[in-house]
C-alpha cells in the first residue's frame, strides 16, 4: 500500500499493478452496445453503431428492445482471469474491486429498478452465487431480482450462432412495469442476446425503456 494509494479519495481493492490491468472504454464508442470504435475495421462499423447493433436494430423483433448497453471495460486477458476467477472459482471477495465503479456510474443514472441478470436454479447451486447480484451488493445497491431463468447450456460453451438462436430463457414475476425505465445489470457483454432476451420479458410487461449496464464488453 502507498502513501498515494491510502490518502486517495477513490478507494481502491486492487493493488496498483493490477488496476493498471484494467481498461477502460474510451475514445469513440457504438452508441448500442457501448464497444470501442477507434480501432474496429471500416466493414464492421455502420455510422454510429458496430456492425452487430447494426444488424440488431434491422431485424424487427429485436428493433428498439434494448435502448442502449454502457460497458465500463474491455474484456481483455487480464479481466477474463479476474471474472472467471470470481465466477467460477468461488472467490467471492473480487466483487469488491468494482464497488465504486458501478456506484459512480449509478449515482448518474435514472432509473427506476436494477434488475440483475438471474442465473437458472441448477447455475445458482453450482456457483452459491449470483455474480450480478453479489456485484451490486458490494456496491450497496439493492437491486430487484424478479426475473427468472430456465436451465440452459452455459453460455461461454455456445458458439455465437447458438447464443443468437436462442429460445426465450427468462421468466418474470406478476409485476406491475408500466412506464418504467429499467437498468439490466450483468457482468459481460458478449452478443447482446440474453440482455436482449431479458429487456424483451420486461418490455411485454408494460416497460417503457430497458437499458443495460455490464462491467465489460466483449
Amino acid at each position: 500500500m502507498s502513501w498515494r494509494a491510502l490518502f486517495n479519495r477513490e478507494p481502491h481493492f486492487l493493488c496498483q499493478a493490477c488496476q493498471g490491468k484494467l481498461e477502460k472504454i474510451e475514445g469513440k464508442r457504438c452508441i448500442g452496445c457501448s464497444r470501442s470504435m477507434d480501432d474496429l475495421p471500416s466493414n464492421l462499423v455502420k455510422g454510429d453503431t458496430c456492425l452487430d447493433c447494426h444488424r440488431w436494430n434491422l431485424d424487427p423483433e429485436w428493433k428498439g428492445i434494448l435502448h442502449k448497453n454502457n460497458s465500463v471495460y474491455n474484456y481483455n486477458d487480464f479481466l477474463k482471469e479476474f471474472l472467471a476467477r470470481y465466477k467460477y472459482r468461488g472467490d467471492y471477495a473480487l466483487a469488491r474491486a468494482f464497488s465504486h465503479t458501478i456506484k459512480t456510474y449509478l449515482a448518474k443514472t435514472e432509473y427506476d429498478l436494477i434488475i440483475p441478470i438471474p442465473l437458472s436454479d441448477e447455475r445458482l447451486y453450482e456457483r452459491g452465487f449470483n455474480q450480478s447480484i453479489a456485484l451490486l451488493e458490494e456496491a450497496e445497491v439493492r437491486p430487484s431480482p424478479i426475473l427468472t431463468r430456465l436451465h440452459t447450456e452455459k453460455q461461454s460453451k455456445k458458439t455465437r450462432k447458438e447464443r443468437l438462436q436462442q429460445k426465450q430463457v427468462f421468466q418474470l414475476e406478476k409485476s406491475d412495469l408500466t412506464g418504467k425505465s429499467i437498468l439490466l445489470f450483468d457482468d459481460i457483454y458478449t452478443t447482446g442476446t440474453t440482455l436482449r432476451q431479458a429487456a424483451k420479458r420486461l418490455k411485454d410487461a408494460g416497460a417503457d425503456k430497458v437499458s443495460s449496464l455490464t462491467l465489460a464488453r466483449g
